[in-house]
């Protein structure tokens, strides 16, 4: 999930904010992978936009508790619990006022599918990064292929060029993500591309 070109009043807000400790470098490095992260639960952009502002907000507002522990993993763990915790909120509210109630609560989420979902938008952020380091075809087709999902041949529809291009293009893509990724990030970007294929 891209950060939109145009922010909407709260992310302008953000931006407004004192910058203190580096806010403008932590809202830029989390905000797309927080928002992809949150799209999994709720489903909807726009919603996922609002949690993830919503949640520096509150980052923002008990910076000075958190400077006591203000290491990278703790604030990307408070970060992650913000969002987590705000997008179930919303599925809840949600299936009340799509009148989906129940007697019992809606079913838990799993901690292994939220553990997964953070791996995964991590995963993407790290990915999105090597790409853009790619040759600009390779960049392209790769982009096409591993991230919109789209099949050989309708690359080659598209790009007008053949089906062959496009395969040693991905390839290629491949070969140079191993490179320029680490091995664990590489290996599960792996299994992610195995699971979607399979589906």
């Amino acid at each position: 999930m891209s950060i939109p070109e145009q922010r909407n009043k709260k992310s302008e807000d953000l931006e407004s904010l004192p910058q203190g400790k580096g806010f403008e470098q932590l809202f830029k490095a989390f905000y797309s992978r927080l928002c992809y992260f949150s799209f999994q639960f709720v489903k909807d952009k726009v919603n996922a936009e609002d949690i993830v502002q919503e949640a520096f907000f509150k980052y923002w507002n008990h910076r000075e508790e958190l400077s006591l522990n203000c290491t990278e993993a703790a604030v990307k763990n408070f970060l992650y619990s913000t969002v987590r915790n705000a997008s179930l909120n919303r599925i809840r509210h949600d299936k009340v006022v799509s009148n989906y109630l129940e007697l019992q609560d809606p079913a838990p989420i799993e901690e292994f599918n939220i553990i997964h979902s953070i791996i995964r938008s991590e995963v993407l952020a790290e990915l999105h990064m090597a790409l853009d380091t790619l040759p600009e075809s390779c960049q392209r087709i790769s982009k096409m292929g591993y991230l919109a999902g789209m099949k050989n041949s309708e690359i080659a529809e598209k790009l007008g060029i053949s089906v062959n291009t496009v395969k040693t293009q991905k390839k290629r893509g491949l070969q140079l993500l191993r490179l320029i990724l680490k091995p664990e990030v590489y290996t599960i970007f792996i299994t992610f591309l195995a699971e979607s294929q399979t589906n």
